[in-house]
Order: C-alpha cells, then sequence, then structure tokens
C-alpha cells in the first residue's frame, strides 16, 4: 500500500471518528426535506444554486476543521519528520474530502429529482468545486489555530466564492464573471440540469483545472511557510 493510500485511509478514519459523515448525512437528509417543498418544475435552476451552498460546508469548512482538528492533536507538526509529503498530504484531503461531497450531493439530487440529470457532468462539476474549495479552505485556515479567530474571515472568504450567483441569478451579467474560478465549476454544475454549449463545458474543464492546479502549488508554499517554518 502506497503512502497516498494509507493517507487516504487514516483521513477518512480521522473524519468518521470526529463525526464528519454524520455531519454530511444530517445535512443532506435536511436539504433533500427542504428542496421537497419547492416546485418541481424549478428544480433545474434551483439545484445548482443548493449544491454550491451545501458544499461551501462540506468541502471548504470541513477542510478547515479538519486542519485545526490536526493542529490541535499536533498531527501536522508530527507530519515533518514522517516520510509523507506535502503533496501526499494534501491529495489525501482532495480524494477523501471530494468522494464524500461527491456522494452527498449526488445523493440529494437523486433523491429529490430521480434521475433525470447528466450524471457525469454533475459528479465533474462536484468534484473539480470540491478540490478547488479543499485547497482554498487550506490555505484560508492555514494560518489560524483556533476556529473562533478564523470564523468571521471565513465568511468573507466564501462570500467572495458566491460571486458568480449574481449571474446565475440574473441580477447581474458580465463576461468579467467568467474570470472567476467558481463560474467554471457553476456551469458544469448548471449543465447537469440545464443545456450548455460545448465552448462552456471546455471551459468550464479547463479553467477549472488551472485553478486548482494554481491552488495545489499556493498550498505546498503555504504548508512549508506556516507549519514547517512555524514548526521550526
Amino acid at each position: 500500500m502506497t503512502r497516498l493510500q494509507t493517507a487516504v485511509r487514516w483521513d477518512m478514519r480521522l473524519q468518521f471518528r470526529n463525526g464528519f459523515y454524520y455531519a454530511a448525512a444530517f445535512i443532506a437528509v435536511l436539504m433533500t426535506l427542504v428542496l421537497w417543498q419547492l416546485p418541481h418544475a424549478e428544480l433545474p435552476t434551483i439545484l445548482p444554486v443548493f449544491v454550491l451552498g451545501n458544499m461551501m460546508i462540506g468541502t471548504f469548512y470541513f477542510m478547515a476543521g479538519l486542519v485545526l482538528l490536526e493542529k490541535g492533536d499536533g498531527v501536522l507538526e508530527g507530519l515533518i519528520v514522517t516520510p509523507l509529503r506535502q503533496s501526499e498530504y494534501l491529495a489525501a484531503k482532495l480524494v477523501s474530502l471530494t468522494l464524500l461531497t461527491i456522494v452527498e450531493n449526488v445523493g440529494i439530487v437523486t433523491a429529490v429529482y430521480g434521475f433525470r440529470y447528466n450524471f457525469l457532468l454533475l459528479a465533474l462539476g462536484v468534484g473539480l468545486m470540491a478540490c478547488f474549495n479543499i485547497l482554498f479552505g487550506f490555505i484560508a485556515v492555514a494560518r489560524y489555530d483556533s476556529i473562533n479567530r478564523f470564523l468571521l474571515p471565513s465568511i468573507l472568504m466564501t462570500l467572495t466564492l458566491a460571486v458568480p450567483l449574481v449571474d446565475y441569478l440574473g441580477f447581474w451579467t458580465s463576461p468579467l464573471l467568467y474570470l472567476h474560478p467558481v463560474q467554471a465549476t457553476l456551469l458544469l454544475i448548471k449543465g447537469a440540469f440545464q443545456p450548455i454549449a460545448p465552448w462552456q463545458m471546455a471551459y468550464g474543464v479547463l479553467y477549472a483545472a488551472l485553478w486548482i492546479g494554481l491552488l495545489f502549488k499556493a498550498s505546498q508554499r503555504i504548508f512549508y511557510q506556516f507549519i514547517i517554518l512555524k514548526k521550526a
């Protein structure tokens, strides 16, 4: 078994032991109950918004919670003297949390809307959005040691991630919003329920992948700056 596989299994056990799976299940049930009350004809428009909002909790805040938990237990500092590389630590988080959020959100959508959606586009959009949020969450929380200090800044950060919704909901439209990283994955999730152009699909995949690559590199630098150097 490789170091990455071992790290993924350890992460999953950590998430289960600390109630992350129970929290995800509770949120999924709650969101399903809420969505069942909405007009079925409006669901193709509403579901992408709900999925995007739900993923803020299941990826950004779950990642932040895991990092703070590991900081409190001294796990992150201990990683410095283990063979596990920074890239493998981050990759394990990406795999474990992305799988969790895909299962959660596909489950919600299927329970509410049946199978009348494009599974591939939904899973792809959710998976790419999850990777972006997880890495963004790590970068955001790395300099903090407590949830109290992190909470207020995190709200402002997540609000910036929701900016593309002003275009999606018709409040304001501008080509500049295509520079926003979340616009790419929002289009893919939208495409699971509504037709989108081939160029939008290509843009969604490529632009999201570009941002994930940039954030992965940035996360490695942040790990070195705020964890390795701080410990040293």
